[in-house]
């Protein structure tokens, strides 16, 4: 089973959300248009799918968690139509289709980006839960700013950008990515932790630890596919990351060093996971998908 079949109810249900959020509650634009490109123009729903699990396992209402999932989604969307502007990665080609900026232009793909950003917070405010307690949403809310901001995923690009064409260690390196690419996925396990009971906030940072190395095992996992995937299958040019003079764990450890590296942060992942005394198994099953994935 692939990672998208593994994914698939998920991605139904949180598709078909997006898709009321955008096309239900907007007037018609060329934004709106571009907005809904970029948000539903497939993906494999990775944080979606942490959040709505995680958030099984609390025991939270199943539009709460749908409605965080959303959330996490749409920042994820946003700052993928952002990377890929010339000023920042420049690509042409997102999931085997013209980047956002190319078929819209660049001027409205930043102000989509910025307006599924903001739909985010707008989702998380609105939850209209009578389980959940103010001060959780509140959390809820910081959880997802934190992450999607100059103490997280922002800070993470930036650092991205200061290291193209230059020379950094591990270190460095394994610091990009835990703000870049692991900030998000942390906040997806939180959001649904948090989504839940109050007997399960005990586990809030024990769900948040295994996304944090997953996180990271994603991005080791990433830069190894740069190298041996597809073009085809990932819907991206094979070998990007080094014509863009990118820092990647393969150029750093090489390929043989870069998988030794997945295969110990998909331990202590797991080891993250044996400290909850709930049915993980759905969890561990996706970080074994995910980290055999083609694409």
């Amino acid at each position: 089973m692939n990672i998208k079949q593994f994914t698939a109810d998920v991605r139904t249900s949180v598709d078909k959300r997006l898709d009321q959020l955008i096309a239900t509650h907007l007037a018609p634009s060329d934004l709106k248009e571009a907005m809904a490109y970029g948000v539903l123009l497939g993906g494999k729903r990775i944080r979606p799918f942490l959040t709505m699990t995680v958030a099984e396992l609390c025991g939270a209402d199943s539009d709460d968690a749908l409605d965080a999932a959303c959330a996490v989604e749409l920042i994820h969307a946003y700052s993928l139509i952002h990377d890929d502007l010339p000023a920042m990665d420049d690509d042409e080609l997102r999931r085997g289709h013209p980047t956002c900026h190319i078929k819209f232009g660049e001027a409205t793909a930043i102000l989509a980006g910025d307006a599924l950003q903001t739909l985010a917070f707008e989702v998380l405010s609105q939850m209209k839960s009578e389980r959940l307690p103010a001060e959780r949403r509140i959390q809820m809310i910081h959880q997802l700013a934190t992450a999607s901001g100059a103490k997280g995923m922002c800070l993470g690009q930036a650092l991205d950008l200061n290291a193209t064409g230059q020379s950094i260690n591990e270190q460095a390196l394994e610091t990009i990515h835990r703000h870049k690419t692991g900030a998000l996925i942390r906040s997806a396990a939180a959001l649904g932790a948090l989504s839940g009971s109050e007997d399960s906030q005990q586990y809030l940072d024990d769900f948040c630890d295994f996304a944090s190395w997953i996180g990271l095992a994603y991005q080791v996992y990433d830069d190894i596919l740069d190298v041996v995937g597809n073009t085809e299958v990932m819907g991206k040019p094979q070998g990007s990351d080094q014509a863009h003079h990118k820092a990647t764990y393969v150029a750093l450890l090489g390929l043989d060093g870069a998988n030794k590296k997945l295969m110990s942060l998909h331990q202590q992942a797991l080891l993250s996971l044996n400290k909850i005394p709930y049915n993980t198994q759905k969890l561990k099953t996706f970080s074994e998908i995910l980290l055999q994935r083609d694409h």
